[in-house]
């Protein structure tokens, strides 16, 4: 079974679809959803929207914090389950802050996506799409960026559905690419 690649900018909609096609992929299968948190209280608005992420997914659904090694995790899961990764862009986050080397973090997000590919169950996971703007001032943030963009790329070159978020509208990347 492919997975599903969503991402966007903030506020585009992406996790609400993503539950949204989790939910479905659940249905059809009867599998169980996982939702595979990796972002982490450092503030007061984080912990506000955690909890309303927390607040809107439905009470059914499993959650498990994994802000490191969600690549583990998915080699790991034996049982059948739509696992939803919300989101890449965080873990990338938690990746820098842990204090790893651009040598290290393309380690990471190779065995990154090789997890996502061997996957055998369902999978949709979750990015923002942050390259879109100027060019950040701080090298911090140009790495970050430079980052996300590389395991983006990554990510949606073996994902079976790459769905890029517009205005809570969702579009499907794979339908727009020209023919080489």
């Amino acid at each position: 079974m492919g997975y599903s690649f969503i991402l966007g900018g903030a506020r585009s909609g992406k996790s609400r679809y993503a539950e949204d096609r989790a939910s479905r992929i659940a249905e059809q299968t009867s599998w169980p959803v996982v939702y595979l948190a990796t972002g982490t209280v450092t503030d007061q608005e984080m912990q506000d929207r955690i909890a309303i992420h927390q607040h809107n997914r439905p009470a059914h659904w499993t959650t498990v914090e994994e802000p490191l090694d969600v690549a583990r995790w998915l080699d790991e899961r034996q049982a059948p389950a739509v696992v939803l990764v919300d989101c890449l862009s965080l873990l990338l986050n938690n990746w820098m802050h842990a204090g790893l080397t651009d040598e290290a973090l393309e380690h990471r997000s190779h065995g990154l996506c090789r997890a996502f590919e061997a996957f055998r169950y369902g999978l949709v996971v979750v990015s923002n799409e942050v390259g879109q703007g100027i060019v950040p001032e701080y090298l911090l943030a140009r790495r970050y960026r430079d980052a996300l963009g590389r395991l983006n790329q990554q990510t949606a070159r073996t994902a079976e559905h790459v769905i890029w978020m517009v205005a809570g509208l969702p579009v499907d990347v794979r339908k727009l690419r020209p023919e080489w």
